[in-house]
């Protein structure tokens, strides 16, 4: 499935996940932020809660698309966009193909975990009963740049 490249709305919200990116850091959480979008408009936005919560399946994409689930309604997300900073996770992908996100939009790759084009390709496995268009490196640098930022500082 070939995605369209980003809309001017996916750029913006990818600048609320980087808000929530920098809060994620803030608190001390490796600095992932994720919006879900439906119909153009945020319906939930979380950034990682691991540290915080001591909940390993805490990552930014699985609360906004827990939350974005209940703002809707229903668990089928058919008609949202996941917007997220870091490339998702083979989990995160997981999540995505569970609640039928339509489209995932990310920044920054992920070479050691990404599971949406750079090590596994979760999204558009045609032998699963669900795809989503992915649309990669939306404020890529912007994004790759508080994770760096973030490691630097911990070494």
């Amino acid at each position: 499935m070939v995605a369209m490249p980003a809309t001017s709305v996916e750029v913006e919200a990818m600048g609320v996940a980087l808000d929530e990116a920098r809060l994620a850091a803030e608190a001390g959480e490796v600095p992932v932020g994720a919006v879900v979008l439906v119909d153009g408009k945020i319906v939930a936005r979380r950034r990682n809660e691991r540290e915080t919560s001591g909940d390993p399946t805490a990552h930014a994409e699985v609360l906004a698309i827990r939350d974005a689930a209940a703002a809707v309604g229903t668990r089928r997300l058919h008609e949202a966009t996941l917007v997220v900073t870091l490339e998702p996770c083979p989990m995160c992908a997981g999540a995505v193909w569970a609640a039928q996100v339509g489209r995932v939009v990310f920044g920054a790759a992920d070479l050691r975990a990404g599971a949406t084009g750079s090590l596994y390709n979760l999204a558009v496995d045609q032998r699963l009963n669900h795809t989503s268009e992915v649309v990669a490196g939306v404020l890529a640098e912007e994004s790759a740049a508080l994770l760096t930022a973030f490691f630097a500082a911990r070494r």
